[in-house]
């Protein structure tokens, strides 16, 4: 008896409405490989997922991921602001092909005054909130970031430097010298003053600006009248310095205390967000950003997605001010209170200082796209050229370059950079430690015969596998003359993989740029007109695979050199290694104890002390 063919596409999904509930919920839909294509939300899934099994389709892209269906997996909630936050949790986890996606979603960083020492401390933050203390943000980048902490060293005076720093400090420090410090750690400025600047800094960063500059200014006041003259100027200097937060910033609202600000500008089937930050009362900062879309999304939709994703595992302020209201603006302010604990209003102003900044931020994302689009353009002309150069049979969407570091083949790494149309993919980079224990010191050409094994050793697994979204490149290129890529090309011929084009990159005479040497399997090597784009390129992909590579070197060879012995100890975990350096002050102090010494440390037993012992006296 034959098998019944498995149900594909729409009649799948005809199938699984049979069983599905009245209620609110997640659908899931996914491909041949299990890949998931798309991450969908509905107040009642038996309503919803029925539409996908008529066969009547808004768009050919709708009718594609029907048609790709082969499963379907379903999450009920309890309502539909649970299923909406978990869809937007899923989309980011899975960034399924189907859904509009934020690409570039790292955390943003903050200003915190850590609270757990007796004389606060100021600082940059990023990441989650685990440190004690006033958090304060966001700022849209590192930039602004220093640029607001130095105003606040100025103007307040607040210390910077570590604990351990602090407690070791006998005399002031050069901050202290240039003004920027009061010198807390050595008695210059007593806690209790010490706090009450703490105080002003906190109020200057929730909105109380004008408050706290009448306070200092009322003092440098006081001051001069009673002919402290020093003391006056101490004071108008701290005035100048939060006087610049207004002049350094091109937008400070006068109306608007806390928000964030969003515009929408889609052309060509891509689009641009520009986000602005502000925060008591103050511009804190803008960003672009460019989510995957597709030509058929509307303004409306990419605007849901793109909030809902944006806001996911990060702060969200009380007013959120956008150019197009996002679809079902309701349900994500009320996901937005859920998740946040007070009320979030979702507005597109109509008049005002608040349309004004909507406008000027559209004016920023109209700009920030036109150049992307024109930076793309000249992109994939090079691109184009790359092409032509090594007679590919089209522009290579993705180039792999490979680049080992070591010295005398110690701390050995190898880089894998990953560029294509839209430049350097970064999140596609990785770094391999060099395994090999029968290398001799310094053979680049095992090195790199070792590092393309594993990397496309995986490839072909994979893809026997039947794996979704195989990051196969179109042209690999190596470090390395005609030597190198006889050893590159007979590897991938064994792997299997030996269709994918391999370059050779030579350094010229004496090292010097612009002289580059190009080999290619089976063919004399050439160069590049000396002023060509396509060889500064080329050059360009060269010098950050060798960046890449140095820098993991330079970070395994760092760790390598503050590696403490202990850590090579069973039994010996963070606890009791930081009780037995600070019983004994250090490795070497550790490794001259006696079995008895060693027990009497806290948390030592006699079995580990013989242990330790035993480590440092082996061989």
């Amino acid at each position: 008896m034959t098998e019944a063919p498995a149900l594909t596409g729409a009649q799948l999904i005809k199938d699984e409405v049979r069983r599905l509930p009245d209620r609110p919920g997640v659908y899931r839909m996914m491909g041949e490989g299990g890949e998931v294509l798309y991450v969908g939300k509905a107040r009642s899934l038996k309503k919803r997922v029925v539409q996908y099994a008529q066969g009547r389709f808004h768009t050919q892209r709708i009718a594609l991921m029907v048609d790709l269906t082969r499963s379907m997996e379903f999450v009920t909630t309890r309502t539909e602001t649970d299923a909406l936050l978990l869809e937007i949790n899923l989309i980011k986890q899975l960034k399924p092909r189907f859904n509009v996606l934020l690409r570039d979603d790292k955390s943003f960083p903050e200003i915190v005054i850590r609270r757990e020492h007796p004389a606060a401390q100021l600082r940059k933050h990023r990441g989650a909130h685990t440190i004690k203390g006033d958090y304060f943000g966001p700022f849209a980048s590192a930039g602004a970031v220093n640029k607001t902490l130095n105003t606040l060293q100025k103007a307040f005076l607040l210390r910077s430097c570590s604990d351990s720093v602090y407690e070791s400090r006998t005399r002031p420090c050069m901050l202290h010298q240039i003004k920027r410090c009061s010198a807390p750690c050595t008695g210059l400025i007593s806690l209790a003053d010490y706090a009450r600047l703490v105080e002003e800094a906190e109020d200057f960063l929730r909105g109380k600006s004008r408050e706290v500059m009448r306070r200092m200014s009322d003092a440098m006041q006081a001051a001069s009248d009673d002919m402290a003259f020093e003391t006056a100027a101490a004071l108008r200097d701290r005035i100048r310095a939060l006087a610049s937060v207004a002049q350094e910033t091109r937008i400070n609202p006068e109306t608007l205390e806390e928000a964030d600000v969003f515009a929408l500008h889609a052309e060509g089937g891509q689009a641009c967000v520009q986000v602005f930050f502000f925060r008591a009362g103050q511009n804190w900062g803008n960003r672009a950003y460019f989510p995957r879309i597709d030509k058929t999304d509307g303004d409306a939709e990419v605007m849901a997605a793109f909030l809902g994703q944006f806001y996911e595992g990060k702060p969200i302020p009380r007013l959120i001010l956008v150019n197009v209201m996002p679809s079902e603006d309701e349900l994500l302010a009320e996901a937005f209170a859920q998740t946040s604990g007070r009320k979030v209003e979702i507005a597109r102003p109509q008049r005002g200082e608040k349309r004004q900044l909507v406008e000027h931020a559209l004016t920023n994302a109209r700009e920030a796209l036109g150049r992307r689009m024109a930076e793309g353009s000249a992109q994939s002309k090079l691109l184009a050229g790359v092409a032509e150069a090594f007679g590919l049979d089209a522009p290579p969407e993705r180039i792999e370059v490979y680049d080992n570091s070591h010295i005398m083949g110690t701390n050995a790494i190898g880089g894998m950079i990953v560029a294509g149309p839209e430049g350097f993919q970064k999140n596609q980079y990785r770094k391999f430690n060099i395994r090999g224990t029968d290398l001799t010191p310094g053979d680049d050409f095992g090195m790199m015969k070792e590092v393309l094994t594993r990397r496309f050793g995986r490839l072909v697994k994979e893809e026997e596998e039947g794996l979704p979204d195989i990051a196969r490149p179109d042209l690999v290129l190596i470090d390395g003359g005609q030597g190198q890529v006889g050893v590159v090309v007979e590897l991938m011929a064994e792997l299997g993989v030996d269709d994918i084009p391999v370059v050779g990159v030579a350094k010229g005479p004496d090292r010097d740029a612009g002289l580059e040497r190009f080999y290619i399997p089976g063919k004399p090597y050439f160069m590049l007109e000396p002023k060509s784009p396509v060889l500064y390129y080329l050059q360009r992909l060269r010098d950050e695979a060798h960046r890449f590579a140095i820098g993991s070197h330079r970070a395994k060879r760092a760790a390598a050199m503050v590696k403490n012995p202990l850590d090579e100890i069973d039994g010996v975990g963070p606890g009791r290694k930081r009780a037995l350096l600070h019983a004994f002050g250090s490795a070497t102090g550790v490794a001259r104890a006696s079995v008895e010494d060693l027990a009497k440390v806290d948390g030592v037993s006699e079995a580990l002390a013989q242990r330790v012992h035993a480590y440092f006296r082996k061989g």
